[in-house]
């Protein structure tokens, strides 16, 4: 735990909020500090003597400033080492000084590509200065302290503070781990921001914020999340979310995606809707949607896609469950649901981002497009004899929907508004077929002209066979099966309807 004096920084940055305790434990430790055009003024003004790069480079900053250290005089400084008679001699020679920390930041390329800047501006954010600077320093860690984020100011005020202006060795080797982090970090995102043109066949993922889970999906299971959940929910009540919340937010959030022009409600367990409807308000859909499993229900997450009013608050608070997400809550709902003091409540700041979904598996990674095709009346093929009445080609464009986002194998039943039921993660399609009638049946739905969503193609009759026995008069599914027409040929002689979408939406 020996301890290095600080006796020379060289401080280049472009955020210097909170910078100044800093500046001054260097100035108070007779630190000599070098530095570069703002950076160097701001140092200035506070007090401080400061040598301009300029000075001990005997070169100007040239190029717009896109050249300002990158000088052997300033690289050679970080990385001599200072145990290496061969290193000390040229440093000598050259007369290139120690340079023992290094403060610099990078220019805000992410902040600049999401704000639409045109592309020149992107290109001048890309950092050629400071990203060399860092990995420098971070390379001779043994000798050089490195500071690459404006995040580390406080750890580094705290060290100096303790350590009488030193630090140790496991201080430096900490922060240059943070320095490769930061340079990482930087690099994925140039990458993918050119990539996402020239399509080169490489995944980068990069995220900077991590939070730790109490477990994942059981106790002996750690887990963090990686991202930033606060630009997608505000949390107004309630205890974190755990590993199993968040899995099932994620699939909420998507379902109620595919409702934006109805007042819609879902609620969830293990990814998959147990009740789902859309009604003229709030509160009338959470009851058509509870309706069709409350057994289900209870521990579930419930989702919105309008706000909550007390109406609709007062209605759910009975309930048992884990979340509640809405775009907006008003006051009088706060109140009441909050009387639940464990009860997660989120309101959604904006839509999922992202067109990807990217999963570990075996020894690799498996990346894929988000499933984002959803079909409508005019995707729909009609193949049978019979065509579907107004109210139930509206039945089955809701029931595609739920469809959508259930696991395989599963068959949805439904009118144009409400779930009736699903049979989910079936081996089998009648499998799933006969769970869902049996469940439909227990919580008192008469499927008597209801409609049937399949996820995929029949591949037999059967399933119409089965539907129809229980009353159903429509069905839509994608098609594609050598005895597609075994099945239509059913339909048309019992008088049901089917169309086909050509899409197939598997979840596994």
């Amino acid at each position: 735990m020996a301890l290095k004096k600080i006796q020379s920084a060289l401080i280049s940055v472009y955020y210097k909020d909170n910078l100044e305790p800093i500046i001054a434990l260097l100035k108070q430790h007779g630190v000599k500090i070098y530095s570069t055009g703002g950076t160097q003024k701001f140092i200035e003004e506070q007090g401080a003597e400061v040598i301009p790069v300029e000075e001990l480079t005997s070169y100007p900053s040239i190029f717009g400033g896109r050249v300002k250290t990158l000088h052997p005089k300033v690289f050679g400084g970080i990385l001599y080492r200072r145990e290496n008679e061969g290193d000390l001699a040229q440093a000598a020679e050259y007369d290139i000084p120690a340079i023992d920390l290094v403060i610099v930041d990078l220019y805000p390329f992410e902040e600049t590509v999401a704000s639409g800047a045109s592309e020149a501006d992107i290109i001048e954010k890309i950092d050629i200065g400071g990203i060399s600077l860092i990995r420098a320093a971070a390379k001779n860690f043994k000798d050089v302290i490195i500071i690459a984020s404006k995040n580390q100011y406080g750890e580094l005020e705290e060290k100096l503070k303790a350590q009488d202006g030193g630090t140790t060795i496991e201080d430096r080797r900490y922060f240059a781990a943070q320095a490769f982090q930061v340079s990482s970090h930087y690099d994925t995102h140039i990458f993918n921001y050119f990539n996402q043109s020239e399509g080169i066949p490489a995944l980068k993922v990069s995220e900077s914020k991590a939070k730790a889970l109490r477990y994942g999906e059981n106790p002996h299971q750690a887990a963090h999340f990686y991202g930033n959940l606060e630009d997608l929910f505000d949390q107004l009540n309630g205890k974190e979310l755990s590993y199993n919340n968040l899995v099932d937010v994620d699939a909420a959030v998507n379902l109620i995606a595919e409702f934006p022009d109805q007042t819609a409600f879902a609620i969830l367990k293990h990814t998959n809707a147990c009740g789902c409807a859309t009604a003229d308000s709030v509160k009338e859909a959470y009851q058509k949607a509870f309706a069709a499993d409350t057994t289900s229900a209870f521990g579930g997450v419930l989702v919105t896609n309008k706000p909550v009013d007390k109406a609709a608050a007062e209605e759910m608070h009975s309930l048992f469950f884990e979340v509640l997400i809405a775009p907006e809550f008003t006051e009088e709902a706060l109140e009441v649901l909050k009387g639940k003091k464990n009860r997660i409540l989120l309101r959604q700041k904006m839509a999922l981002p992202g067109t990807k979904m990217i999963k570990t598996l075996l020894n690799g990674v498996i990346e894929q497009d988000k499933d984002l095709a959803t079909e409508s009346k005019s995707d729909f093929k009609v193949v049978t004899k019979v065509a579907p009445c107004e109210k139930e080609m509206d039945a089955l464009v809701f029931a595609a929907k739920v469809c959508k986002h259930t696991k395989s194998n599963t068959i949805v039943l439904s009118n144009d508004s409400q779930l009736f039921a699903s049979g989910v993660g079936q081996t089998s399609r009648v499998d799933a077929l006969r769970q869902a009638i049996i469940k439909a049946g227990e919580f008192g739905f008469d499927l008597k002209g209801a409609v049937m969503a399949s996820d995929a193609f029949f591949p037999f009759p059967d399933c119409v066979e089965i539907a129809h026995e229980a009353g159903i008069t429509a069905v839509v599914q994608p098609g594609g099966s050598i005895k597609d027409q075994d099945s239509i040929d059913f339909c048309d002689a019992h008088g049901m309807s089917m169309v086909m979408t050509g899409v197939r939406h598997f979840k596994h």
